[in-house]
């Protein structure tokens, strides 16, 4: 069975992770040390900070 390919970049999840506070806890590439409730928070600041992105790309496309 294949593994699932990941949709977050590796180099985002670890800035996610510095963000949050956690990082000492995944340096090594064991992301199996975090808690549930840090990897949605994880999945949460990785999806606000799309949103806000997608948003500042609209707001820059939008005619004046």
């Amino acid at each position: 069975m294949s593994r699932r390919r990941g949709v977050m970049s590796d180099a985002l999840k670890y800035e996610l992770a510095e963000e949050l506070g956690f990082a000492h806890k995944v340096r090594n590439g064991d992301w199996g040390d975090i808690t549930a409730r840090e990897a949605g928070s994880l999945v949460r600041a990785a999806i606000e900070r799309a949103e806000r992105q997608l948003a500042q790309e609209a707001s820059s496309k939008a005619p004046d």
